[in-house]
C-alpha cells in the first residue's frame, strides 16, 4: 500500500472531467466499501492501539504515526455494523477530513478503482445502515457503499454550526436581499450544517442533494428570471457528489451563459495540494475546507456583495 497515491499532476487529470477513483475496502464480511482517493493520505496495518480513559466507544484507540497522535475510528461498529476483533489482520485508512486528520479501522482493503461520478447514485431510501450512506455504485455486478463519513464524524464529535456573535454582527447583505443562496451537498448533515451557518446572513436558501440536481435547477432559475444571479447570490458547492461532482457542476455553469457570473464557493472535507490548482482550473470564485461556520458565512457575504462581471 506504499504506492497508494499517484502524482499531483495525475490525480488533477480528473478534474472537471466528472472522473474519480476509489479505494475499495471491506468491514466485516462480503461488502465492498468505497473513499475517494483524495481524502486518503496512506494506508496501513493496523499498529499498535492505545486505548485512552473516556474516548467514544466508537473510537478503538489512538495510534501514533510519523510522530502525529490519531485516534483511530473503528467504522463498522459507527456504521452499527459488529466490532472488528482480529486487529493483526486489520488496516488503518488514515484521511484528511474537515481541516483534521482520521484513522478508520477497517477490516481489508483491496485496490483502487477509477470511475465517473455519474456512475455513482444515490443510495436506495431504507433503515438501518442505509441511513450511513452517502452514495452507491457498481463494481463486477457487487453493490459498493459509499460512506457518508462526516455524519459519522458528526455523531462522534458534534461540530458547531453557529456563526459567532461578533462575525454575525458584521454581516450585511444590504441590496441583496431578494437574492437566494444555493446550496448543493450530497450528505445531509452537511447540508443542514451550511443551512445552519449561512442563515446568519438572513436570505432564503435552496438545497439541492447532488451537482446534477442543482445544475438543473439553476437552469430552471434562470429561465424564469433571464440571468441566474437576477435571483440567486451565490452558489455553495461540496465537491464529492453522486451523478455530477462540485468541479464538474463548477465548469458547466461557468460554460453556460446564463449561468457563468454566478459566484461559486466550492465547500469540501477534500483538502491538501490539489485544490488550488483544481478550483482554477474550473474557474470556481472561492475554496472554503469545511467546516468553519464564521470563515463560509464571510466568504459568502464577500460574493453577494460583490458585482458580477
Amino acid at each position: 500500500m506504499s504506492g497508494i497515491l499517484d502524482s499531483v499532476n495525475q490525480r488533477t487529470q480528473l478534474v472537471g472531467q466528472n472522473r474519480l477513483e476509489l479505494l475499495l475496502f471491506r468491514l466485516n464480511g462480503r461488502q465492498r466499501f468505497g473513499i475517494n482517493v483524495f481524502k486518503v493520505r496512506e494506508v496501513l496495518q493496523c499498529p499498535p492501539l492505545t486505548a485512552i480513559p473516556k474516548l467514544n466507544p466508537l473510537v478503538r484507540g489512538v495510534a501514533h504515526i510519523r510522530g502525529q497522535t490519531i485516534s483511530v475510528i473503528d467504522l463498522s461498529m459507527a456504521t452499527k455494523g459488529r466490532r472488528i476483533e482480529d486487529l493483526s489482520n486489520a488496516f488503518i485508512v488514515i484521511a484528511e477530513y474537515n481541516r483534521s486528520v482520521q484513522g478508520f479501522l477497517v477490516g481489508a482493503v483491496e485496490r483502487i478503482i477509477n470511475t465517473n461520478w455519474d456512475a455513482i447514485m444515490p443510495p436506495p431510501q431504507g433503515t438501518g445502515r442505509a441511513s450511513y450512506l452517502t452514495a452507491v455504485t457498481e463494481v463486477e455486478n457487487e453493490l459498493i457503499e459509499i460512506l457518508d463519513v462526516e455524519k459519522i464524524l458528526n455523531e462522534i464529535s458534534p461540530l458547531n454550526a453557529e456563526v459567532s456573535a461578533e462575525v454575525a454582527e458584521g454581516l450585511t447583505t444590504e441590496g441583496q436581499e431578494n437574492k437566494i443562496i444555493f446550496i448543493a451537498d450530497d450528505s445531509s448533515v452537511a447540508r443542514n450544517q451550511v443551512r445552519k451557518a449561512l442563515t446568519s446572513l438572513g436570505l432564503e436558501i435552496e438545497l439541492a442533494k447532488n451537482g446534477l440536481e442543482a445544475l438543473n435547477r439553476l437552469k430552471e432559475i434562470a429561465a424564469e428570471y433571464g440571468d441566474v444571479t437576477n435571483r440567486v447570490g451565490v452558489l455553495v458547492s461540496d465537491i464529492e457528489m453522486p451523478e455530477m461532482d462540485g468541479y464538474t457542476l463548477t465548469a458547466e455553469i461557468k460554460n453556460t451563459p446564463e449561468l457563468q457570473k454566478l459566484h461559486v464557493v466550492l465547500h469540501t472535507s477534500l483538502s491538501g495540494v490539489f485544490n488550488q490548482a483544481m478550483v482554477q482550473k474550473v474557474g470556481a470564485d472561492d475554496f472554503i475546507a469545511k467546516f468553519h461556520p464564521d470563515e463560509l458565512a464571510t466568504a459568502v457575504q464577500k460574493w453577494l456583495m460583490t458585482e458580477c462581471e
